[in-house]
């Protein structure tokens, strides 16, 4: 029936991602403005607690659904790794999207899984080829671009959004892993029983009970996050990554539009550059992985390019 209404959802497949992809990219825009608007009244912590519990909760008719059976899993000492990698990142970025430019922190961002391909190397004893050294060359030089030390003053914000991007190169490795024998309901779900209290910790001592108005829109962002989640899940699911990996670029102008008309911020050109160089380097090693494995560049469990993003940005 919706099929029938959405004209869209009849066209071929590649078409159908493209179109999930281009989706999940202006959710993220939306969810990190709502970030954004959310710190000037609450701390990053309380925000990044709200957004775990609630996504959890948006989760939970989906383990009621499948039943206990989805929780069952023999490596739960990877799960925990992580989910605190996972809280990290998260805590990372919520603190980053108050005190860095949404156009920055979208160039930025772009570089965790140039951090998750030398972490393979150092955690999965994976081969690593010279086009992949150099495309890690070319797309560090891209975060060079976006800091200019010493030609400006370093920023504090961008120097977290690094962190999360290591934390979230970390997380995508243990998704690599877990992938191999968890489904991917299991691993949300884990992550989330993780995340929920990890960040209640980090939030208590500078809680600040919520008015009614900012509780509707932390639980709102809980419901942005699951349909960013859901979007890009069902991107990768119609369409092979080679097709739809490209328009993840769009997260840089959808989050420069809205900094711009929301918050008056107006992003450099350095900014624009170096964030197009993170991404090319990025997306070109997502490209030699699936060529190395022999694959179709379609988003396998088994690349390190296709998690699940935590809070933001990613």
């Amino acid at each position: 029936m919706l099929a029938r209404l959405v004209p869209w959802l009849r066209s071929p497949s590649t078409l159908r991602g493209m179109g999930w992809m281009l989706i999940s990219t202006f959710l993220v825009g939306i969810f990190n403005s709502m970030v954004r608007h959310l710190t000037t009244t609450l701390h990053p912590f309380e925000i990044a607690f709200a957004h775990s519990f609630f996504g959890l909760l948006f989760l939970l008719p989906m383990f009621y659904r499948n039943g206990w059976k989805t929780l069952r899993t023999t490596r739960p000492g990877l799960h925990a790794w992580r989910g605190l990698c996972n809280t990290l990142a998260t805590l990372c970025m919520t603190s980053a999207i108050k005190l860095t430019p949404l156009a920055k922190v979208a160039a930025l961002s772009f570089s965790a899984p140039l951090f998750a391909t030398v972490l393979a190397l150092v955690a999965l004893g994976e081969a690593i080829r010279t086009r992949r050294i150099a495309a890690l060359v070319v797309g560090f030089s891209g975060t060079w671009l976006v800091f200019r030390p010493g030609v400006v003053e370093l920023d504090l914000g961008a120097l977290i959004v690094l962190g999360f991007s290591f934390s979230w190169g970390a997380t995508m490795i243990a998704i690599k892993a877990l992938s191999r024998t968890d489904s991917t309901l299991t691993i949300t779900l884990y992550v989330g029983l993780i995340n929920t209290p990890l960040t209640m910790i980090a939030a208590i001592p500078v809680w600040r009970m919520p008015t009614t108005e900012e509780w509707i829109w932390l639980a709102s962002l809980g419901l942005v996050g699951l349909a960013r989640q859901m979007t890009l899940s069902q991107a990768f699911k119609e369409a092979d990554a080679t097709a739809i990996l490209p328009l993840d670029f769009l997260k840089l102008p959808w989050m420069a539009t809205i900094g711009f008309f929301a918050f008056a911020e107006i992003p450099d050109i350095w900014t624009w550059l170096g964030g197009a160089v993170i991404f090319g380097a990025a997306t070109y090693i997502a490209y030699r992985e699936s060529q190395a494995r022999g694959e179709t560049p379609r988003a396998t469990s088994g690349s390190v390019v296709t998690p699940i993003p935590p809070a933001a940005g990613s």
